[in-house]
């Protein structure tokens, strides 16, 4: 079993998120794709998600998640001390994603953006759906 995030390929921060998770996943579980992509469209489509979708999304098990839900779902299959954060999902969504909205709206001006998505490095090249 395993599951796909969707970022956004030209914000510095979601890249980072990546790089995160990739070096945290040493099993494989995830595999990524940008939701400026082909395959990431595709997704996004198949699950009923508009294509400007601002938000992390998270595949896994034929089901969508977004936003704060995404990411601690995400957490909770870290190597670590990360999996503590998926804690967090008691609190509701709603109230969750008040503080992930905020991130979301100020992203690139706190962290930047890219003119172009994120390439993968040689020995994480086959975890990224074209």
């Amino acid at each position: 079993m395993s599951a796909v995030v969707l970022f956004d390929g030209m914000c510095n921060l979601c890249n980072g998120s990546v790089k995160f998770i990739l070096k945290r996943d040493r099993d494989g579980y995830f595999s990524f794709a940008s939701l400026q992509g082909f395959a990431g469209q595709q997704l996004l489509k198949k699950y009923g998600l508009p294509s400007d979708v601002n938000s992390f999304v998270l595949i896994e098990n034929e089901k969508a998640y977004v936003k704060s839900s995404a990411a601690l779902r995400v957490c909770w299959h870290l190597k670590g001390m990360w999996r503590i954060l998926s804690i967090f999902r008691i609190i509701p969504p709603f109230i969750r994603n008040v503080f992930y909205d905020i991130l979301a709206k100020n992203r690139y001006n706190w962290f930047g953006k890219t003119e172009s998505c994120m390439l993968p490095s040689q020995e994480w090249k086959n975890r990224f759906l074209e």
